[in-house]
């Protein structure tokens, strides 16, 4: 028609919205690792379309806070007895962390687990959210809130890995990024768990093969990424028995 994709910033915004809706719930675990038998947590992974590009909200720790002070993370935390899923308590920790409305999140799915430092098991929920959201972040346990592009976790310009012993003992590797967010003047390092999970739903939501290595299978990452969790927490287990 000789338009240009600026004369339909709504489409153009809808069908990278529905792609990504498409691709994620293929990806949607449901409560398909709900009733294993560790504490549970939370995190959502706030998505949203800004200038026809996919975006991620994050937010820095607190210095107040006792655990991991000033580091990036998703907004999110431990379940509680009024949380009927995993879904309630992403909502409930963005809610309260950030001001974010549980109403104006549309949830889309669950994705593959991860096991944090405290041997919690932390479900990552992703969620759609307006590009208009202004956060209001509760000083007691955010500093602060940024916007990133997603394919920065396939696509990134400040990368490296860093060596980790995970809680079984075993020496690991994991992503480190540096994200130089210019309209602030500020630089952000996001990595570990949080890495782990942005890295993942970049490769659930662009299908392409990342600038860097990752431990999946990306012909089969739906199976390699539940066989991974698994065999992270079937050493677990391992290991809980052998200390019993």
């Amino acid at each position: 028609l000789g338009m240009s994709r600026r004369s339909f910033p709504f489409a153009s915004r809808k069908s990278v919205k529905e792609k990504a809706r498409l691709r994620l719930r293929e990806f949607d675990v449901g409560d398909k690792f709900s009733r294993l038998l560790l504490p549970k947590a939370s995190v959502l992974l706030p998505l949203m379309v800004r200038e026809g590009k996919l975006h991620l909200l994050l937010t820095v720790r607190s210095m107040q806070l006792r655990r991991s002070p000033g580091e990036v993370c998703f907004p999110g935390g431990k379940s509680e007895a009024i949380d009927k899923d995993e879904i309630d308590t992403a909502l409930r920790e963005a809610k309260e962390e950030v001001g974010l409305q549980p109403e104006k999140v549309e949830v889309i799915c669950r994705l593959v687990p991860g096991i944090d430092k405290m041997n919690h098991l932390v479900t990552p929920v992703v969620g759609f959210i307006e590009d208009t959201f202004q956060a209001i972040p509760n000083p007691d346990e955010v500093s602060d809130v940024f916007i990133m592009p997603l394919e920065y976790f396939i696509k990134p310009l400040n990368y490296k890995t860093l060596p980790y012993k995970t809680s079984s003992g075993h020496l690991s590797w994991v992503h480190c990024f540096r994200y130089d967010d210019h309209e602030h003047k500020m630089s952000f390092r996001i990595w570990g768990l949080t890495a782990h999970f942005a890295v993942f739903l970049a490769l659930v939501i662009f299908g392409k093969r990342p600038t860097f290595e990752v431990d999946y299978d990306l012909d089969n990452l739906i199976s390699s990424s539940e066989n991974n969790f698994m065999n992270l927490y079937a050493s677990l287990y391992e290991r809980k028995k052998s200390n019993l």
